[in-house]
């Protein structure tokens, strides 16, 4: 939308997410984003509570979403593994995922046509097949789910932590530990509702982080998710100093890569009919493997998913 919207509530005991979807005309689904991304007033003051209960009188106002993101054009994902209930990806960066408020632009669900076959649908009509997702500028692993059964199964997965996922990413600063974790919170902040922050009263995350290279100032670390939160490597590796290079939303400077320096390297899942482990692993991107040996990266690098037995790349 151009310019804010202002709708006046005539009926109380109105949910906020119900109420602007009907006047809207979008659906809840997209109704919820906007007010997540801090873009509804209710009497002038942000919410983001979607269940926020309405009265007569009240006045909504939809603020503008940020200029439409350019589609990127660029590789459609590498298919890395598919069978009837799953399917496994290696999406390149700059593909978000699937539609979203501010994005105009193609997106990781648009390309699933291409791919054919049936998908699951309890993501909804935007989100056919989707079970997790991962930042725009993020390349590497994703596990996508062809029926109902799969995406259940593989929902569980993420909830018990028993999905595996490691990240590579290149940071700011030198560690003198080997390896450690970070446990803190992660809830949105306060003060910019499209970025998240590690935050008293936010969600339980842990990430554990081991040091693969040390360049002259910067740091290759593996990076293992021990929880799923939004942008919860990018947080947390900010939180402690060392943000992701490229990441502008959270701090990193200096750097000459377009996009965060961070790729999801390894994906360990249990195949939702026949319970069998599967691994999978995706290769470093030519951008990020040119930008490590930029800042001073051996040609040889450390990559710790090579030798997994079974792997699937």
């Amino acid at each position: 939308m151009s310019s804010a919207v202002k709708l006046k509530v005539e009926v109380a005991s109105r949910r906020l997410d119900s109420f602007l979807a009907e006047r809207l005309g979008s659906g809840r689904t997209t109704a919820r984003r906007l007010i997540l991304d801090g873009l509804v007033t209710v009497d002038d003051a942000t919410v983001i509570r979607p269940s926020t209960p309405l009265l007569p009188g009240m006045e909504v106002t939809v603020g503008d979403r940020p200029a439409p993101e350019p589609t990127v054009p660029g590789t459609p994902p590498r298919v890395v593994y598919g069978d009837d209930s799953i399917v496994v990806v290696d999406k390149p960066p700059g593909m978000v995922v699937h539609p979203a408020p501010g994005h105009s632009g193609s997106t990781l669900v648009d390309t699933l046509a291409g791919i054919g076959g049936e998908w699951s649908s309890q993501g909804g009509s935007e989100r056919p097949g989707i079970v997790h997702r991962l930042d725009r500028g993020t390349s590497g692993l994703l596990v996508l789910a062809r029926t109902d059964q799969a995406h259940e199964s593989l929902s569980e997965q993420l909830r018990a932590r028993t999905m595996g996922r490691e990240y590579w990413a290149l940071v700011d600063g030198g560690f003198e530990e080997e390896r450690g974790r970070v446990d803190a919170p992660i809830g949105r902040d306060r003060q910019q509702r499209r970025r998240m922050a590690v935050s008293g009263d936010g969600r339980a995350a842990g990430t554990e982080f081991f040091v693969l290279e040390r360049l002259p100032q910067h740091t290759a670390l593996r990076l293992r998710l021990l929880s799923g939160r939004t942008h919860q490597i990018r947080v947390h590796l900010a939180y402690i100093g060392h943000p992701v290079l490229g990441d502008a939303v959270y701090g990193a400077r200096g750097s000459t890569v377009a996009r965060p320096a961070l790729h999801a390297a390894m994906l360990h899942v249990r195949h939702p009919v026949d319970g069998r482990e599967m691994v999978f692993c995706s290769p470093l991107p030519a951008d990020l493997e040119l930008l490590r040996q930029q800042l001073g990266g051996a040609p040889a690098r450390t990559w710790p998913w090579s030798d997994i037995p079974g792997a699937v790349w």
